[in-house]
């Protein structure tokens, strides 16, 4: 239900598989390393060094959208375009690339690395999670805790989110028994309208539409 999902791409532009963190299972996504994120969403001064180094929004629009052409071309056919918001943030949804085998990101090593790079692409370096996006993950978390996930804490900008998931939840949040536990089914089914609108909070239109 609430999952993480953490990427990451290598200095110079290459796509790395990498590691998931969550309470449950994650599967492992691509990232971008530090390098290929100084111009991305999550940096402090995103908007201005995107608009210096791709000279306009529209520039940088373009250059996020060249890149995830490439990446849907070369094996992750489902990869959405990322949101790039008025104010230079950008929100990406990795989801697609669950489960993808070693030879896709060899591909993708080779073909969009630096595509990424120059657009700025860095999915691990994901914007502080937006005010309509923590209201709704705050009632999600009052509603569970009211059903008996006692240790839901309220999330804050900082908490980590998954874009068209929502929030995450740690080890500590999970009953004994995990997310297969009665405890937490009892929960998830009372509260599922509002894990629902958690969820639509967190979609890269209503994300998109936050910055």
């Amino acid at each position: 239900m609430r999952n993480r999902y953490v990427i990451a791409v290598l200095a110079g532009g290459l796509l790395l598989a990498g590691c998931g963190s969550s309470g449950a299972s994650s599967p492992a996504v691509p990232s971008l390393s530090q390098a290929a994120s100084q111009g991305a969403s999550g940096s402090p001064g995103a908007s201005a060094q995107a608009e210096s180094s791709q000279g306009s929004w529209a520039g940088r629009a373009d250059e996020l959208h060249a890149a995830a052409q490439c990446i849907r071309q070369h094996g992750v056919p489902a990869y959405t375009d990322p949101v790039l918001t008025a104010s230079g943030l950008v929100y990406t949804d990795s989801r697609s690339f669950d489960n993808a085998p070693r030879s896709v990101w060899d591909a993708l090593q080779q073909a969009c690395g630096a595509l990424a790079a120059r657009a700025g692409l860095s999915p691990d370096a994901e914007p502080p999670a937006p005010p309509q996006l923590i209201q709704a993950g705050v009632r999600a978390a009052e509603c569970m805790r009211a059903h008996g996930l006692v240790n839901d804490r309220d999330p804050t900008a900082q908490t980590p989110y998954t874009p068209g998931h929502g929030f995450g939840l740690d080890s500590s949040e999970v009953p004994a028994g995990g997310k297969a536990s009665p405890v937490f089914q009892g929960a998830a089914h009372a509260c599922r309208s509002i894990l629902d609108a958690e969820i639509r909070a967190s979609t890269l239109a209503s994300l998109g539409n936050d910055g």
